[in-house]
């Protein structure tokens, strides 16, 4: 199982949450983790040491920072959930609701159908908000 499939949702919120608040010189701390996740500072630990188990995060003097595995991870994310975003707009989803549908599914798409999906609607550069899909506008067309 790839690592994306065993992730929850909270999980993925954490690691976000740890790169929007990770500074060059200094990782993210807890308690601004624990507010970005509005859970108390043990609950956000809970997340962020299965994160670190899985070596996504690192942690170091209370503070965590993404690996690149934990980077890479959220690339990976945005991919799937952007293009089961544009699957749920051809069905004539509005964008709100496309976003919805795809949080129901995103986690679970393995990168092998998440390729094929991308595959089938001719590598889209974005979803139906208009983000940059990664990795579909740079892979090999004619395969």
């Amino acid at each position: 199982m790839e690592v994306l499939q065993r992730l929850t949702r909270r999980q993925v919120e954490a690691l976000e949450a740890v790169r929007d608040r990770e500074s060059p010189p200094r990782g993210a701390p807890l308690s601004a983790i624990a507010r970005a996740l509005r859970v108390t500072p043990p609950s956000a630990l809970d997340h962020l040491t299965q994160l670190e188990s899985l070596r996504l995060v690192t942690r170091y003097r209370g503070k965590s920072r993404l690996t690149s595995q934990g980077r890479e991870t959220l690339v990976e994310y945005r991919r799937h959930h952007r293009i089961a975003e544009g699957m749920f707009s051809r069905l004539g989803l509005s964008p709100h609701d496309t976003c919805r549908a795809a949080q129901e599914v995103d986690l679970a798409l393995s990168h092998r159908t998440v390729e094929r999906l991308c595959r089938a609607e001719g590598h889209p550069s974005t979803c139906p908000h208009g983000e940059p899909i990664p990795g579909c506008a740079t892979r090999d067309r004619g395969r």
